[in-house]
Parts: C-alpha cells; sequence; structure tokens
C-alpha cells in the first residue's frame, strides 16, 4: 500500500512540473517539456531542485540563458541550463 502512495506521490509531483514547464514562450515549452519527460527522472535530488528552482524564473531570464544572450550568474542554475541545453536536441 505504501509503494501505491508513493507512485501516486511521484505521478502528482511529474504533473506539477509538467504544468510548470508549459510557459509563455514556446521556445522555453520546446527545451522544458521533452527534458521533463525524458531525463528529470535520471537527475538526482539535488539537480530535480535545481530544476524546479530554475522553473521559478522568469521567462525573459531564461530565454536570454537559453539563448546564450546572458550568462546565469547563479553556477547551480547555470549548470542546470547548460545540462538541459546537452540533453535536448532541437
Amino acid at each position: 500500500m505504501e509503494k501505491l502512495q508513493q507512485n501516486a506521490d511521484s505521478l502528482r509531483d511529474k504533473n506539477r512540473l509538467r504544468w510548470a514547464c508549459r510557459r509563455g514562450m514556446l521556445e522555453l515549452d520546446v527545451l522544458f517539456m521533452p527534458f521533463v519527460e525524458q531525463a528529470y527522472d535520471d537527475l538526482d535530488s539535488a539537480q530535480q531542485e535545481a530544476f524546479r528552482r530554475l522553473l521559478t524564473c522568469d521567462d525573459p531570464d531564461l530565454f536570454a540563458w537559453f539563448m546564450g544572450h546572458q550568462q546565469c550568474e547563479d553556477p547551480e542554475l547555470k549548470g542546470m541550463v547548460d545540462y538541459i541545453l546537452s540533453r535536448v536536441k532541437v
């Protein structure tokens, strides 16, 4: 029964992530959505937390970081940006 509850919690968390990945910019959607589906589960807990924190950033900042117009000053978030770019091929 406990295993069932863990699976339900995990699914609920994943659905929340999918919703948070829906952004106001298509360019960000095509980065985040495949990443959550294909790579998020392979991250360790620290990386998952960094990804969730990345999703709280403003779209213009995210766009600038992912398109290489600016560097993210937070090393943990910059590492996650670089990792996502290396995993998702658009």
